[in-house]
């Protein structure tokens, strides 16, 4: 693991994420210092698969919607709380795999420039031809790079 790693943790989300799941942990654990993974409500073994990897795991309750925020959320107070010395905070969603020699370069713009909050990576569809949705998803993505004007918001109540 790189001394960039070391300040980063992840936040996994998902649910019946299967196979995707497996190949989305193991692009993350080792080349960050903690992963958590948001289960909410899986019934295809995703909880045991995460544990099984040495992911951290938060299981949603039932009694209040599932939303994509809500995990996030989740993730986040859970890795900070457990790991309060990390630095920066990458999502995944379970369905998706990390890049090799991502998190030392987003590290690397993040120190560069104190000013930013955000790095984003590019989003790849690995199978466009696999479906019209895909091909779809993989035209929507090809963005040019560059700055962008807001990336979401995490928490209301952390403003």
């Amino acid at each position: 693991m790189s001394a960039a790693s070391e300040k980063v943790g992840v936040v996994a989300i998902g649910r019946n994420e299967g196979e995707r799941l497996r190949r989305c942990l193991d692009s993350t654990i080792g080349k960050a210092a903690h992963v958590v993974y948001v289960d909410s409500g899986s019934q295809d073994g995703s909880v045991l698969l995460a544990q099984g990897k040495g992911a951290e795991v938060v299981e949603l309750d039932l009694s209040t919607p599932f939303t994509a925020a809500r995990a996030r959320n989740a993730g986040w107070r859970r890795l900070l709380a457990k790991f309060p010395d990390l630095d920066y905070v990458q999502f995944i969603d379970g369905d998706c795999e990390m890049a090799d020699g991502w998190v030392e370069t987003a590290c690397r713009a993040l120190d560069a420039h104190p000013e930013w909050a955000v790095v984003c990576g590019r989003v790849r569809e690995l199978r466009p031809e696999a479906s019209i949705y895909n091909r779809l998803c993989h035209l929507e993505w090809q963005k040019t790079p560059g700055d962008i004007a807001a990336a979401g918001v995490i928490d209301q109540e952390a403003r």
